[in-house]
């Protein structure tokens, strides 16, 4: 173990002691685990820091649809149905449009590059 890590615990040891620990909000009851199962563990660290920024839950939900309308625009058969469905597409395109135009700061070319690849990767998987 290197310096750091024994210094925190000897810091958390010593805060247990001193009942500092008993003090916390939620003390005794069970924690609200994340099921990140659907989620690469290589993706994981990454999915949480999007979420804990509240930059996931709508983007993701919108890309996840987008993803069920594709599928089902390409196994559609009845022409009306499709167009019907290309429309829903192009109205959840155009809401994930202006939520990234919000977020004027992370639609650099590099920062979309990584994102998109990030949302291809956890799209795939759930």
């Amino acid at each position: 173990m290197d310096f750091f890590t024994l210094l925190a615990e000897e810091r958390m040891k010593k805060a247990y002691e001193e009942g500092e620990f008993k003090k916390l909000p939620g003390m005794g009851k069970p924690l609200k685990l994340d099921d990140l199962s659907h989620i690469p563990e290589e993706l994981r660290m990454g999915y949480r820091l999007l979420k804990n920024a509240n930059m996931l839950d709508e983007e993701v939900e919108l890309k996840k649809e987008m993803m069920r309308i594709e599928d089902l625009i390409r196994t559609c058969y009845d022409q009306e149905e499709r167009e019907k469905l290309k429309e829903e597409w192009t109205e959840k395109q155009l809401k994930l449009d202006r939520i990234f135009e919000k977020r004027k700061g992370l639609n650099t070319p590099a920062s979309a590059f990584y994102k998109e690849k990030v949302y291809e990767k956890l799209l795939k998987r759930s």
